[in-house]
């Protein structure tokens, strides 16, 4: 009985640093993208492909990241997984980085 709720816990304390990593790195990646286009207007940073490498180079380093500390241990680090670190890091940038371009934010 004890055994599980170590267990359970464990599975519970990573997931909750997964997601908070991925949420970090996504805002820091907006972040950065804001202050890269921070003299452009609105519509012309959304063009612009340097943001988009920014937030891909966050969820490349959490792959690698992840892999490198074996956070997962002996659990397989699946498709599941990349999906989820993949859209928890895009949708932080994706949204932090539209209310810094709407509100004008300059670095």
């Amino acid at each position: 009985m004890s055994t599980e709720s170590i267990s359970d816990r464990r599975e519970h304390i990573r997931s909750i640093s997964v997601t908070a990593f991925s949420a970090l790195l996504g805002v820091g990646a907006a972040l950065a993208s804001a202050s890269l286009t921070g003299d452009l207007t609105p519509a012309e940073a959304a063009t612009e492909t340097t943001p988009l490498f920014l937030v891909l180079g966050a969820i490349l380093v959490q792959f690698v990241l992840f892999d490198f500390t074996s956070i997962y241990g002996d659990d397989e680090f699946g498709i599941k997984h990349y999906l989820f670190i993949t859209f928890m890091t895009f949708s932080f940038w994706f949204v932090v980085w539209g209310i810094l371009l709407t509100a004008e934010y300059t670095a």
